[in-house]
């Protein structure tokens, strides 16, 4: 029997998280492959729709990391994400689908070992979760 290995969306600012990405690999610190890393400009402009359709698609998990609030380089884009997304679990806690399968996180282009110490947490948090129910239920 396969073991459950889960499937992680990364919504990864360009400017800071997806930075800290490339530094946790040019310096060889290990984490889970199970992330599916998608740059975007900001983390301003991931529409909770986005984060939605992973889960409906077959993502056990969705991570969206950008810059700490007051360093975005669209200047308040990580404000407006962290109200989208506060909105959003509300929303998926309301009906039962599963916030905690989201996550927000701020990590800078400087941190690599907490990028990786972030991937590691949510796939372990993930995979005690086990696979997405709304994966299954939903065919899109």
């Amino acid at each position: 029997m396969n073991e459950f290995e889960p499937k992680v969306v990364g919504f990864l600012c360009r400017w800071c998280t997806a930075t800290a990405a490339d530094l946790a690999g040019v310096t060889r610190l290990e984490y889970p492959p199970n992330l599916r890393p998608l740059r975007v400009m900001c983390t301003g402009s991931v529409d909770p729709v986005f984060v939605i359709r992973a889960l409906l698609s077959g993502a056990d998990g969705v991570l969206v990391g950008g810059c700490h609030p007051g360093d975005c380089h669209y200047v308040s884009g990580n404000y407006k994400a962290r109200r989208r997304i506060t909105i959003l679990k509300t929303v998926l806690k309301t009906f039962r689908l599963g916030d905690e399968r989201v996550e927000l996180r701020w990590i800078s282009a400087s941190e690599g070992r907490k990028f990786a110490e972030t991937v590691k947490e949510m796939t372990k948090k993930v995979k005690e979760m086990g696979e997405n129910p709304l994966a299954r239920s939903w065919s899109i």
